[in-house]
């Protein structure tokens, strides 16, 4: 009986790591104000960017679903992690549907995600039916 019973239990286990894995892997920018503090993937289009070149730091922007000022989530890219970009990313992702993963985190109570590697956005396209699939 031992011998059938652990193998099954193993495989119980393993499954039920599994599984969570395999529900809704993305969460809207609306959605992310829920999730701060949380390694999540954020998807949506980028409505508006910005390249702040002479600010401290660099930054640039991308927020996605509503433009600033009226934002609901932003991806932020320091200056410093700009090179790893091969195209400038307020110019290659503007009007894309994109998806970043990263720690959500809130400024002046809007939700961001920090970029510092160009792994973390990918590129979505749309099925027939409007549902969203991430692909590299």
């Amino acid at each position: 009986m031992r011998k059938i019973f652990y193998p099954l239990f193993i495989f119980i286990v393993i499954i039920c790591f599994i599984v969570p894995s395999y529900s809704k892997k993305y969460i809207t920018p609306a959605e992310a104000i829920n999730y701060i503090g949380q390694e999540m993937t954020v998807c949506g289009v980028v409505a508006s960017t910005k390249y702040a070149s002479f600010s401290k730091g660099q930054p640039t922007f991308l927020n996605l679903d509503k433009p600033y000022p009226n934002q609901i989530f932003t991806i932020v890219i320091w200056g410093e992690d700009r090179v790893k970009f091969d195209k400038p990313p307020e110019t290659y992702y503007k009007g894309k549907r994109i998806c970043v993963h990263g720690l959500i985190s809130s400024y002046r109570d809007i939700p961001q995600i920090v970029v510092s590697d160009p792994s973390q956005i990918t590129l979505m396209k749309w099925d027939l039916e409007d549902k969203i699939f991430p692909f590299s």
